[in-house]
């Protein structure tokens, strides 16, 4: 409603104010153009009563005579003949303004032409306003004063004026009516959506997060209304991966909590010969939960870093990896082939991925086997990999091992925490590249596929 009153205030004042100057300018083109015509009859006047230059009066009165029988007033005009300060002659055809009757108005004109100067003026008769010219007519020295008055009536003149201006009130009117009808419809189009988004948020609960927005057009409100549901989408699914999170960490520390607890209750039974052996179980198991927690706490940090950038040789990069991974002993490390490029990343968190890559490739490969590290140009990436020579990993699984607490038991050893790869995955993902698996029977090569243009996560959906 304010944006609706705001409008029909803002055009009603605009309509007003072009009204106002129309009117104003055509009042002063209508009053110019009388003054034109009222001049005219004068110069008409002064033809007649000096043809040639020779006045063929015997006296200004019959001149006058003769000007008032020849003049014809037109439509909303009068003329008048005064001699000697009286109304004396008149129009010979019916005239629209009357003036010898009004004594007021004769005495008027003869008091202004009485220094023999010309005249125009507006009057307030009887009969309404007028504009007035009264011109001495001097043709005959020594004669009677004569005095010439023409008169057109502005009411009459302003009555087309005072027509277009009604019509024009009408017709604003109506298109204040059809500013408001339009202007009411446009404003609850562009309003709804911000009614639907208002009513959306108050019904989204923890439980209840199904509820979107429908998005229509391609105006500014409807591009709110699509980050709106971005915005829902991506608590969604922040919601979801914490419960999620709650899940996996329980179901996780169920099992080390159980065995604690049952060892525990052995010592209930007061066999001293148990102490040990349940104190050493206790121990692993506590352990166990702890490298948990870090786990979870470095993969938090991994999905939330702030990325340093800069160019790195990753030539160099690949080099500096081969020679930290000599520092895990009962493997052949192997250098494999070397990009010879410069790509923007952060390296600290590149070569954290790539050695959590060459320690799960160790973790899971038979000890003295080999295990090649390299890196390959791609057309719009580099690829940093580890080849190892374990049992590989089953086609079915590999998707669920970058996962969190993704262990599969594939007969590749000590599965961890499940949180290794979830880890690289996450670094990965902040430089905008991802993490790629290749495995066989005779081994599997894990792979980061980093672009050499940084895109980050949203920005093509941004």
């Amino acid at each position: 409603m304010r944006i609706l009153a705001s409008i029909i205030l803002v055009t009603a004042l605009g309509m007003a104010a072009s009204g106002a100057i129309t009117l104003i300018v055509q009042r002063q083109l209508a009053l110019s153009s009388i003054d034109d015509r009222l001049l005219a009859d004068v110069a008409s006047a002064r033809t007649i009563a000096a043809p040639g230059g020779e006045t063929p009066y015997a006296s200004n009165s019959e001149a006058l005579q003769a000007i008032l029988g020849r003049v014809v007033p037109g439509y909303g005009e009068g003329s008048l003949g005064i001699v000697d300060g009286a109304a004396t002659y008149i129009p010979g055809v019916a005239a629209d303004v009357s003036l010898a009757d009004d004594d007021a108005f004769v005495e008027r004109v003869t008091e202004e032409v009485d220094d023999g100067s010309v005249r125009i003026g507006t009057y307030l008769s009887q009969d309404g306003q007028i504009r007035y010219l009264a011109s001495p007519v001097s043709v005959v020295e020594g004669s009677s004063s004569a005095v010439y008055v023409t008169a057109i009536d502005l009411e009459a003149e302003d009555s087309e004026l005072t027509s277009a201006i009604a019509t024009f009130g009408i017709a604003g009117l109506l298109v204040l009516v059809a500013v408001g009808i339009v202007g009411w419809l446009v404003a609850g189009r562009l309003l709804e959506p911000i009614s639907v988004l208002a009513a959306a948020a108050a019904e989204i609960t923890a439980t209840d997060r199904r509820t979107r927005i429908p998005v229509s057009g391609n105006d500014d409100v409807s591009q709110l209304s699509e980050n709106f549901n971005r915005m829902l989408d991506r608590l969604d699914e922040a919601l979801t991966g914490q419960r999620q999170l709650l899940e996996d960490v329980r179901h996780e520390l169920r099992t080390p909590i159980t065995i604690v607890r049952g060892h525990l209750e052995l010592l209930q039974s007061g066999r001293e010969t148990d102490l040990q052996r349940v104190t050493g179980v206790a121990i692993s198991e506590l352990d166990r939960m702890t490298r948990l927690i870090e786990g979870i706490e470095s993969l938090a940090d991994a999905q939330s870093t702030v990325l340093e950038l800069g160019e790195v040789d990753v030539a160099q990069l690949t080099g500096d990896v081969v020679t930290a991974a000599h520092g895990i002993s009962g493997y052949e490390w192997v250098a494999g082939p070397v990009a010879a490029s410069r790509v923007t990343m952060d390296r600290s968190r590149i070569t954290q991925a790539w050695l959590q890559l060459v320690a799960n490739a160790a973790k899971h490969s038979p000890s003295g086997s080999r295990i090649e590290i390299g890196s390959t140009d791609l057309p719009d990436a580099v690829e940093l990999w580890v080849a190892d020579s374990g049992p590989g990993v089953p086609e079915q699984a590999q998707a669920r091992i970058f996962e969190r607490f993704g262990r599969v038991e594939t007969g590749r050893g000590n599965s961890g925490s499940g949180l290794g790869l979830a880890i690289v995955s996450a670094l990965i993902e902040a430089h905008g590249g991802r993490v790629a698996l290749s495995s066989g029977p005779e081994g599997s090569t894990f792979s980061l596929i980093v672009p050499r243009k940084l895109s980050m996560p949203g920005e093509a959906e941004a």
